[in-house]
């Protein structure tokens, strides 16, 4: 009797990413070294990463980490955004042209904003973002951005990000800004909210999941709506 031959099991083939997150961790304003091999603000968006998986359907989405040359901004520098740019051809080369949220976290936050101009980003999520007054606002223009600022922040300024928001919504940019009341800037306090809310409201904007009410009514808002009125509690979203 001839051995019994087992046929190998066809390969499924793999499920291709539909969209992309690319996470931009905070730094400092001023430092030209390289962040050390222990990188406590990119370790901090680790949860957040855990979160979108979990929330967006797996292997439909990519999460991608930016690699920062620099610790700091410096100045008129702005070192985070060109190579924020690099990682966005980097998807480009590895998924196509797939719809990208950008997801940053205090200088990672600025450096989302300064870069949402790009074709392939679809909206921005701003956590705690550092938001100078000058900072400029018409590369956000037909882009949805969500803003979440815990009010216990002192690093950065939750009132220069509703500031932000509200100047950029009359250049045509859809905004909200999310009040995460006890929260402080690394997000430490009431991490699961932070985590929870940011994973909700990014799997929302990619269509993965359904965007809060009052979120997508934010977001909704005419370009001359009361600023005020795009102000949501993070409590009132739970």
């Amino acid at each position: 009797m001839r051995p019994r031959v087992e046929r190998a099991p066809t390969p499924l083939t793999p499920t291709r990413p539909e969209a992309a997150v690319l996470l931009l961790h905070g730094g400092r304003a001023e430092a030209l070294e390289p962040p050390p091999p222990l990188n406590l603000p990119g370790r901090r968006l680790i949860p957040f990463a855990r979160a979108l998986s979990r929330t967006a359907g797996g292997s439909r989405l990519a999460v991608r980490t930016a690699v920062y040359r620099h610790r700091g901004w410096n100045g008129a520098r702005a070192d985070p955004v060109p190579d924020a740019l690099r990682a966005l051809d980097g998807l480009t080369a590895e998924l196509g042209p797939v719809p990208v949220v950008l997801l940053g976290h205090s200088m990672g936050g600025r450096a989302a904003l300064r870069i949402a101009g790009h074709p392939q980003v679809l909206a921005v999520v701003g956590l705690a973002p550092w938001c100078p007054p000058d900072e400029p606002v018409a590369q956000l223009a037909d882009r949805d951005v969500v803003l979440l600022h815990g009010d216990r922040d002192r690093t950065t300024s939750p009132r220069a990000t509703r500031d932000l928001a509200a100047r950029a919504r009359p250049a045509g940019a859809r905004t909200c800004v999310v009040n995460v009341e006890g929260g402080d800037h690394a997000m430490l306090r009431r991490a699961r909210t932070w985590h929870a809310l940011t994973a909700t409201v990014t799997a929302g904007l990619l269509g993965f999941a359904p965007l809060p009410p009052a979120v997508e009514a934010a977001l909704r808002m005419p370009p001359d709506a009361d600023p005020a009125d795009g102000v949501i509690g993070a409590d009132h979203l739970r």
